[in-house]
């Protein structure tokens, strides 16, 4: 029986009261009181994530930047410090490994964010990818904490616990950070790095911390929160990102997915010099009959599932790849990949949800939007 990881979190979720399930090898918290009562606190006020089973990849040296750019499918040598980029490691085939953020830190070193699932594999990659250049990779991931906070009361939150703190980060710059921007500084003695990033399509910030200041944080977080500020699991993370529209890997992305089926085209940098990894074989194949992602919206309280079909005048014409009850909106929605002419915004298709047919219309994505 194979032990599950634990993040440095683990016995405050279990102080919490969370439920638990496995999630890439991890043993993460799925819920603490409500789905639906967390997922409404992050779209009213805010919640605080452990997200520490995410994977911290280090790139530092003088080629980190031309190493990236071979490595990736963006143009990450272009990125200012103390901006961040989100990017696909892709395979020689074009397919998706991994769809990541990187930081290029205020020191000039990179910080790649790899998903859980990957981080292994994404090592593994950079290494192999990065041999040919003067960089050093290292993982980062066992000693790296990652707490989010997300929500429109999130940057009230996130100040209030500076104040609390005795730290190096200005206050204003933290505020008035922009959006994929971040800040390097100490809190109470700990490094920390203060990122405007997220996956929720609400405002916030992502705070990594070195594990051993982790319920430090947590709690100073809380503290400054108060009842605005509520833990939130993996299960509500799930269906906030799927009313923004954004991808899960293994659902809407994967090593059998090119980046133009999954509306991520534009990801790809064809105008970066020198070669890429998967840059031959996307620039060379014809994708005009592959089945591309699209938004789904239906009515009533049945709401299609990962794997269910979408059907065109009884003909099976693509399948849901995540699909919910939208808490926010109050009606089904989904994502599916479904063949190009049946494609287009305001086509009526319908979803087989146990042998019956429910209509559905394709919409743009994403399905919420902050006002």
């Amino acid at each position: 029986m194979t032990t599950l990881r634990s993040t440095p979190l683990a016995a405050v979720h279990e102080s919490l009261g969370a439920s638990f399930t496995d999630f890439a090898g991890w043993n993460m918290p799925v819920r603490y009181s409500s789905d639906l009562a967390e997922h409404h606190a992050v779209r009213k006020n805010a919640g605080i994530f452990d997200l520490s089973h995410m994977g911290e990849i280090r790139i530092s040296g003088p080629d980190a930047g031309a190493a990236l750019d071979y490595a990736l499918a963006g143009k990450l040598s272009a990125v200012a410090e103390g901006r961040a980029k989100y990017s696909l490691l892709l395979t020689d085939d074009g397919g998706v490994v991994d769809d990541l953020v990187t930081y290029h830190l205020p020191d000039g070193d990179y910080l790649v964010v790899a998903n859980a699932a990957n981080a292994e594999t994404d090592l593994a990659e950079f290494t192999k990818r990065c041999a040919q250049f003067d960089v050093t990779v290292t993982d980062e991931s066992a000693q790296t904490a990652l707490v989010a906070v997300q929500g429109p009361k999130a940057v009230e939150i996130v100040l209030a616990a500076l104040q609390k703190a005795d730290t190096t980060l200005n206050p204003d710059e933290v505020r008035d950070v922009r959006y994929y921007r971040c800040l390097t500084g100490e809190l109470d003695g700990f490094p920390v790095l203060v990122a405007r990033t997220g996956y929720t399509r609400e405002d916030g910030y992502e705070l990594y911390v070195p594990a051993e200041a982790a319920e430090h944080l947590w709690q100073l977080l809380l503290d400054a929160g108060g009842g605005d500020l509520i833990p939130c699991g993996l299960a509500c993370r799930d269906t906030l990102r799927l009313e923004a529209g954004m991808p899960l890997y293994g659902h809407e992305l994967g090593t059998n997915i090119y980046p133009s089926q999954a509306g991520l085209g534009r990801v790809i940098n064809f105008k970066k010099e020198g070669d890429f990894v998967g840059r031959s074989a996307l620039e060379n194949r014809d994708a005009t009959a592959d089945r591309v992602l699209v938004g789904l919206a239906g009515e009533g309280r049945r709401a299609g599932r990962a794997g269910y079909a979408v059907v065109n005048e009884g003909k099976a014409v693509g399948a849901i790849t995540s699909g919910i009850l939208s808490p926010t909106l109050g009606h089904p929605i989904a994502m599916a990949f479904v063949d190009p002419d049946v494609a287009e915004v305001g086509t009526s298709l319908n979803v087989d949800v146990r042998g019956k047919a429910f209509t559905v219309t394709v919409v743009e994505l994403p399905f919420y939007k902050r006002s």
